[in-house]
């Protein structure tokens, strides 16, 4: 395939699943019920752990660091973790195996009404699904952002936004745009009354 071809069809594709997540009322609708489920969690003390491999964790962090931080509206931090951390993960992956690197921070910062964020474009990362697993055992909200046809962790999450394509990348761009009309719609809901700066552009 030469350049322009490659290049065509890369925003083809990404054309139609713009439009998708535009047209979609159930997409829409599900994104909504996520960001309520969020804020909810947050607004009774809960807070939100997000996991992910690769670039999905890049995802997971991107998400919570924008909660920890802020999006678009100067508030209060809110309690989200990614699980991330470098020690953690290879101390855990050393001594339980890389399975269990997600499900064991679960374990120690998981509690009944919390929310976890599992991102898997494939649905079915081994790792991924133990921390689901887990999660669901501490009776919290499992949100599964996935690809392809769901996998398992469409079956697992209690609610599950699932892309309708088959490479990664394109998957992972729109899971980030999903992620920030969470970010969004959480800073909405939880602080309507704060201000909307916009942040000075540096050069």
């Amino acid at each position: 395939m030469a350049d322009s071809e490659a290049l065509e069809a890369a925003l083809h594709e990404a054309e139609r699943l713009a439009s998708w997540l535009r047209e979609d009322r159930s997409v829409r609708q599900t994104i909504r019920t996520i960001a309520n489920r969020a804020a909810d969690c947050l607004a009774a003390g809960g807070r939100i752990i997000s996991c992910g491999n690769g670039g999905s964790m890049c995802d997971a962090m991107h998400f919570a660091e924008e909660l920890t931080g802020r999006f678009h509206r100067d508030r209060p931090p809110l309690a989200a973790m990614a699980v991330s951390d470098p020690g953690h993960i290879s101390c855990t992956a050393n001594d339980f195996g890389y399975e269990a690197v997600f499900a064991r921070a679960v374990q120690a910062w998981g509690r009944p009404g919390d929310l976890l964020v599992a991102i898997s474009t494939s649905g079915n990362s081994p790792n991924v699904l133990a921390a689901v697993q887990v999660a669901k055992e501490r009776q919290m909200t499992v949100v599964g952002l996935a690809g392809r046809d769901g996998g398992k962790l469409a079956t697992l999450a209690d609610l599950a936004l699932v892309v309708p394509a088959e490479r990664t990348d394109r998957i992972q761009e729109v899971h980030i745009k999903v992620l920030h009309m969470i970010i969004e719609q959480i800073e909405l809901r939880l602080f309507p009354d704060s201000a909307h700066e916009q942040r000075p552009v540096r050069l």
